[in-house]
């Protein structure tokens, strides 16, 4: 089965406050999006690459320094839901497709593959881990304590067999699709979650991309 890792990597970033979308700031010297790329290529030798970026970036030269004879680039859409369509146009049928938000620079060749293994048995795998701090609900101006245990904190590589994925992004937009399980659910079929990684953040603001950068450090340090 061919694999294919549709990594979105097309907003703006408005919550970081720079001016340089968040996947092209620096960690050590090298854009945050080459190490989220890096984890893909160590993950499969036999795996390609379909970056989704703002169409303004495809031709800069950062982006021409990540490019290698795996790795294919289209431009994204108005939203997520739009870029991650345009990627899955490249997706041939009887493939495995992951899908991973660009900013998760330290995501793991593990999960990587841990999910494509699932994905390939069961027809999908959402990573996700368990919520660590104590959560409230509100609801008509009243707030409650909900069970931490029962909640979800959904990641990415979200990952399918081609046959779901593909067929479920030709629906019309919905503003409720928040990811690609969602996505998918809505066209009548079920996901399956999968054990992520609580280093596996997306990096979001300043703190993150500190964290993002402490992390990295230690990697390099081994």
């Amino acid at each position: 089965m061919k694999k294919f890792a549709v990594i979105v990597a097309g907003g703006a970033g408005t919550r970081m406050k720079s001016s340089t979308p968040k996947q092209f700031l620096l960690l050590h010297g090298k854009p945050l999006l080459w190490y989220t790329i890096q984890a893909f290529l160590q993950a499969y030798d036999d795996l390609q690459i379909i970056l989704v970026l703002p169409a303004t970036y495809i031709d800069t030269d950062v982006i021409q320094s990540l490019l290698n004879e795996r790795i294919t680039t289209i431009a994204g859409g108005k939203t997520r839901f739009h870029s991650v369509q345009n990627g899955l146009k490249l997706v041939p049928e009887n493939s495995l497709v992951f899908v991973h938000d660009g900013v998760r620079c330290l995501v793991s060749p593990n999960l990587i593959q841990r999910c494509g293994e699932q994905a390939a048995m069961l027809g999908s795998a959402i990573p996700a881990v368990t919520a660590i701090d104590s959560l409230r609900i509100e609801m008509e101006g009243k707030h409650k304590v909900i069970d931490r245990q029962t909640v979800r904190l959904i990641q990415t590589p979200q990952t399918f067999r081609s046959e779901l994925i593909v067929p479920a992004f030709k629906q019309p937009f919905n503003a409720h699709f928040t990811d690609e399980a969602t996505v998918v659910e809505a066209y009548g079929k079920e996901v399956c979650l999968i054990e992520g990684e609580y280093e596996n953040i997306k990096v979001t603001r300043p703190a993150d991309l500190w964290f993002a950068e402490k992390i990295i450090s230690e990697r390099l340090a081994l």
